[in-house]
Parts: C-alpha cells; sequence; structure tokens
C-alpha cells in the first residue's frame, strides 16, 4: 500500500470517500494530480486546475482540489455552483472555507441578504472582517449587540492592513455617530506607526476626505510637512500634525521628540500629546535609548495609550528599575493585557519592589498564584517567586483503544496528515486545525485533543502534536508537548561538546518543531534551521571536511551543525542561555549591541529585546529547556538559574569567537 494512503483507516476511507472505488487504484498518480493542481492554484491557472480536476475525482484529497478549482473562479461563479460544492463536501474544512471565501465576496458587493442567509452556516467563525460585516448587517437590522461599536472597533484595529469588511463597518457606525472622529484616527496613527499608508488614507477617508491630499504631504515627507507649517488649528490640522510626528518618530524619536517639545506641544491636545509622547518613547525604547524614561515621563495621562505602547512605558521603566511606573503602566492597561502573564508577572513584581506592605505581598501573591503553572517563561518564573521549582506533570489517564481508534477515523485528521506528508503542508496544517479547533464550538475535548495530539505522535507530524497537545488545560501531558525524537543523535551529540541536551531540545522545538524538511523564509534549513553561510562558516570551524550546503538538510549533519554553532555562540556569550539563544535566532552582533548597559536581570533583558519575533523566542527556548531538563533528569528545575543576568562584556576577557556569524 502507498506510504500516505496507509494513513487512512478501512472506516475513514469509507467516511471520506464514501462509494469511491477509483481509491483502490494507483494513488500515486493520484497524489501526482494534486500536487500538479496545488501548484497550478498557487499561480492562478484556472484552465489547468479545471482539466486535472477529474483526475482527481475520488482521490483522499478531492475535496482540496475541488476547492483550488472553485476558489480560482469564485468571483464568476454561479450561486448554484457554489451551493452544490457547499452540499457535496458538506461538514468538512473545504466546505467552511469556500464558505468564509463567498462571505467575504457577498460583503464587498454589499449583498447583505445573502451574506445574513450564509452567515449562521459559517462554523469557523475566525474571520474578523466577516464578524465585521455581520455586526454591521445586524446594526442595519436593528438586531446589534449594545457593544456593536466597541466589537467593530477592536476588530479594525486589530487588521493590519486596509481592509474592506472592518473599514466600510467603522465607517457606517461613524456616519451613525456611534464611533467618535478619535476612535477613527486612533487607526489612522496606529497605521501610521506600523508604515500601513493605506489603511491610514482609508480611515482619513472616513472622518476627513477633504484631508486626504493634505495626509499625501504628510506620508511623502513628515519632516517637510512639518517644517512648512506654523501652527495646527482645528482637529484635522491637529490630528495631521500627530501623523507627521508619528510617522518622523519611528525613523528619529529624538528628531520628534524635539520637534514636539520645541513647537508642536502647545498646539496638540493632551490625548494627543500624549500619545506621540508613547510612540516617541516606544521608539527609543526599542533603541534601548536611556531617553526612553524621559520621553515617557511626559506623558500626563497613562490611560490616553494603547496596550502596545503601555507595553513599551513597563520595559523601558524595568529597564530603568522604575517599578512604581510599572505598576501605574500595567495598571492603566486594558484587562485582557493585565491578565496577560507578562504584564502580569511584572505586576506582582512591582508590587515586591522597594518596602512592601502586607497587602502588597498578598495582592502579589495573588497574582503569582493565577498564573503560576510549567508551560511558559513567565508562568514558571511566577511559580518559582511562590518557592516551587518547575517539576513534570503527572500524566494523565492512559487514552483508551476507543479514543485512539476515534482520532485515527476522523476525516478531517486523516486529510490533513495526509495533506502534510504528501508535501502540501500549509493546506494540511489548516485543516488539523481547524478540525481540533473550530469545527465544533469551543474546539474538542481535552481526551479528544489527546488522542489527536497522540495520532500525530505516531505519525511523527511532531508540529501538529505539540501544538494540539498544548491545547489542553485540564491535564499536561508532557510526553506529548515535549517530544524527543532523534534522542540517541542529540543527546551524544550535545554531551560531546558541552552542551546541556535539554538546551538543545529546547531550542529545536522552537525552531523547527523537529520538521525535518523546515525551510523559514531566510533560507534556515532543517531541524535546527541554519543558514548556509553559517552551516560552511561552522563546517570549516569544527574541522568538518568535504562539507557541502546541501548536507544541510540531512538529520545528522544538521545536528552536528547546528550544535556546533550553538555551543560556539554559548562560548562566545560566557555561557549565557539568553544571549546565545538570541544570537542564534538574530545573529550576534545583535546581542553583542543589545547587552550594552545596565546589568540587568536576564528576564528584564530578554522582555527588552527590539524585535518581537526574537524575544518571545528567547523566552520560549528558556522555557522549554527548563521543561526538557525536568524530564531528561527526572529532578525540579530553576528558569531563574539558567537565566542569571546580562550586561556588557567584560573587556578585560577576550571575545571567544569574534568572527562568529
Amino acid at each position: 500500500m502507498h506510504l500516505l494512503r496507509a494513513i487512512l483507516t478501512p472506516l475513514v476511507a469509507a467516511t471520506v470517500l464514501a462509494a469511491a472505488a477509483p481509491l483502490v487504484m494507483a494513488q500515486n498518480r493520484g497524489d501526482d494530480t494534486l500536487l500538479e493542481m496545488h501548484q497550478a492554484f498557487r499561480k492562478g491557472d484556472r484552465k489547468k486546475l479545471e482539466q486535472l480536476l477529474p483526475a482527481a475525482r475520488g482521490h483522499a484529497l478531492e475535496p482540496w482540489a475541488a476547492y483550488w478549482e472553485l476558489r480560482a473562479r469564485l468571483a464568476e461563479a454561479s450561486q448554484q455552483e457554489i451551493q452544490g460544492f457547499l452540499q457535496r463536501y458538506a461538514g468538512t474544512y473545504q466546505e467552511d472555507r469556500l464558505r468564509n471565501d463567498w462571505l467575504l465576496l457577498l460583503g464587498q458587493r454589499r449583498d447583505w441578504p445573502r451574506f445574513a442567509e450564509q452567515h449562521p452556516l459559517f462554523r469557523m467563525s475566525d474571520d474578523r472582517e466577516v464578524r465585521c460585516y455581520a455586526l454591521l448587517i445586524d446594526q442595519i437590522k436593528g438586531t446589534a449587540p449594545a457593544t456593536v461599536a466597541e466589537d467593530v472597533r477592536s476588530n479594525w484595529y486589530a487588521q493590519r492592513d486596509a481592509d474592506d469588511g472592518c473599514t466600510h463597518a467603522a465607517g457606517e457606525l461613524y456616519s451613525y455617530k456611534l464611533l467618535a472622529p478619535l476612535d477613527i484616527w486612533r487607526k489612522a496613527r496606529m497605521a501610521a506607526e506600523a508604515n500601513r499608508p493605506r489603511a491610514m488614507r482609508a480611515a482619513v477617508e472616513i472622518v476627513s476626505p477633504d484631508a486626504l491630499p493634505q495626509l499625501r504631504d504628510v506620508l511623502d515627507s513628515p519632516t517637510k510637512y512639518l517644517l512648512s507649517r506654523a501652527t495646527a488649528r482645528g482637529t484635522v490640522r491637529q490630528e495631521l500634525v500627530t501623523l507627521a510626528l508619528i510617522r518622523l518618530a519611528t525613523s528619529d524619536a529624538d528628531n520628534a521628540a524635539q520637534q514636539l517639545d520645541s513647537k508642536w506641544s502647545v498646539h496638540l491636545s493632551p490625548e494627543e500629546r500624549n500619545w506621540v509622547w508613547g510612540v516617541i518613547g516606544k521608539n527609543a525604547a526599542q533603541k534601548l535609548s536611556p531617553n526612553a524614561v524621559g520621553y515617557f515621563a511626559n506623558i500626563t495621562r497613562s490611560s490616553d495609550l494603547n496596550d502596545d505602547l503601555l507595553g513599551w512605558k513597563v520595559r523601558a521603566a524595568l529597564r530603568a528599575g522604575q517599578w512604581k511606573v510599572v505598576g501605574k503602566a500595567v495598571d492603566a492597561m486594558s484587562p485582557q493585557a493585565r491578565q496577560d502573564s507578562t504584564w502580569a508577572y511584572w505586576k506582582a513584581r512591582s508590587l515586591l519592589a522597594g518596602k512592601p506592605t502586607e497587602a502588597d505581598r498578598a495582592e502579589a501573591r495573588q497574582i503569582f498564584e493565577a498564573i503560576a503553572g510549567t508551560q511558559g517563561f513567565y508562568e514558571q518564573l511566577a511559580l518559582e517567586e511562590l518557592g516551587q521549582r518547575i517539576t513534570t506533570p503527572p500524566a494523565p489517564a492512559p487514552l483508551t483503544a476507543e479514543e485512539k481508534a476515534a482520532a485515527r477515523a476522523n476525516p478531517g485528521l486523516n486529510r490533513a496528515l495526509y495533506a502534510i506528508l504528501l508535501g502540501i503542508r500549509g493546506e494540511g496544517v489548516r485543516e488539523w486545525n481547524y478540525t481540533t479547533n473550530l469545527h465544533q464550538s469551543g474546539g474538542m475535548p481535552e481526551r479528544e485533543l489527546l488522542a489527536a495530539a497522540d495520532f500525530a505522535c505516531q505519525r511523527e507530524v511532531w508540529d501538529r502534536c505539540i501544538n494540539t497537545s498544548e491545547r489542553t488545560r485540564g491535564v499536561i501531558d508532557a510526553s506529548q508537548r515535549f517530544p524527543m525524537p532523534f534522542r540517541r543523535s542529540v543527546v551524544e551529540r550535545a554531551q560531546a561538546i558541552g552542551l546541556d541536551p535539554a538546551y538543545v531540545y529546547g531550542l529545536i522545538r522552537q525552531e523547527s518543531r523537529f520538521i525535518m524538511d523546515a525551510r523559514s523564509h531566510v533560507g534556515a534549513s532543517g531541524l535546527m534551521q541554519v543558514m548556509p553561510a553559517t552551516a560552511r562558516w561552522t563546517a570549516k570551524k569544527i574541522g568538518l571536511t568535504g562539507f557541502t550546503p546541501d548536507q544541510i538538510n540531512d538529520r545528522e549533519t544538521n545536528i552536528t551543525i547546528g550544535t556546533a554553532y550553538l555551543k560556539l555562540a554559548l562560548d562566545d556569550f560566557a555561557g549565557s542561555m539568553p544571549l546565545a539563544a538570541a544570537a542564534y535566532n538574530a545573529g550576534p552582533g545583535r546581542p553583542r549591541n543589545w547587552r550594552n548597559g545596565p546589568v540587568l536581570e536576564a528576564a528584564i533583558w530578554a522582555e527588552n529585546v527590539p524585535f518581537a519575533e526574537t524575544r518571545d523566542y528567547v523566552k520560549k527556548v528558556l522555557a522549554n529547556t527548563t521543561n526538557y531538563a525536568a524530564i531528561l533528569t527526572g529532578q525540579p528545575q530553576s528558569l531563574k538559574a539558567r537565566l542569571g543576568t546580562v550586561g556588557p562584556r567584560d573587556a578585560a576577557q577576550p571575545e571567544v569567537n569574534k568572527d562568529l556569524p
């Protein structure tokens, strides 16, 4: 039997394919057809999709083939064709995926009756643009919830790029006077900071279409715009100056501060001034500038800022040791942000700084208890603040034969694994996530999640194994969440060069989720995501003769070079796991600069890493490492012990690997 077809159990073959006797025939040829159709869909080749579709009939992944063919011409498809597809593939991810696409098209066409007819059948309900259309229809029908304005605003703000659904809904609610002008201008400000000019224009067009020519000047050259004007009379001009200052701050925070302080401050409202100071402070903090704290100090009311700006105010205050500012900035965040383990942890720490009262200690303990656990970075730190260590949680009750069989018989899980193993990973991952998280309201119950994770583990699709198991809350299966494929190779290689195997596993889990053929957008490859140039340098450094770049995809070679580079980075940073992890992710030059300044707790240093990806990476690698160490040693572990402190390099010590790429 063909390797991929072996995934499908007899029950699933019957369920998914019904009377599809052709499956019994040459599936290999069908696999080739699916791969051809996948490429044709990515290229937008509608003719080829139409030609190949008949050959895909009866294949395990037929729903994907049919989806690609219809999706490519959805704008011209008849309602009868669309309904026929939805009926033929009822209950599948592809049905709901196409309904999502159709709802977006109906919204763009303002076909509200048909949208209202289809929307209740949309199971995923995870598309912000669709949500905005639905909320607008409720408003038109007079059935909108009392929170309609807040719901549209939050969905709109969360969209980084200009979209039709939320932008249109925001414009309509603005015309109904349910959204205020400031709500619209704030969207323009966030778009200005994120360098999203289309989203800026879309927002300004709602609130002040006559200002679009001036906005073009702001976009072309914020400095020239600011220098060419002496005053800013009226809300529109004030907001345009605000946008120009924000644009300037993203490239030159000190210049923007000088402009605001010397000229524009008196022309803006307190709220506008506070927002601009927040953006200036954020951009200075991202450069680890000592000026950041002073810029944030100009803010007269922290509640004028959004959660993102407040987060950077916290980071700058942590770096400066200003614990009272930390606590007040967290207090000004939204209720959702205050519940995030990051800000909850630092709020609790702020309560314990200085001379805490018994009430402070009690409140801090309550916060730590609410977030403490073994799973994440701040959860582990909170556990240690409570005097505990990180241990491996007790295993859940073993899965029964019936629970395992139910997972193996699930059509969506089978199609997903088939697609992943065939090489159509993106589609397979989306179908897997839909099946586990969205097919039924609230996602699969915990025992079903464990069984689905086990199914993926058994097929060595480690990323789905890990991510699915991570969704459980009541129980934790550490063997699923922290698997150790290739254990002999990893442990022996790590120990041979003086590396902690737990650190290597912690890094691989974050880098590739143990996907052998993983490839990043910048060209890193394999388990340990090694760049070709880095691989060549490392191979030469460790005397690996005859190395060629294509060998980096070989598992053993990838582990050899990846662990060697990690050890060289660790030596270069004097054994600091956080710094070496940052170097592995962002290159060694950046953490060499980021370590300059005051000596900090490594947790504070990590939270101030300017790049969001690297900041998240360092924290996850260290939390992973601590969990793997608990599994490998069977002993309680400390994350804090692995963190230590971070500060400037000791100039008296030689640079171990100065040429580390």
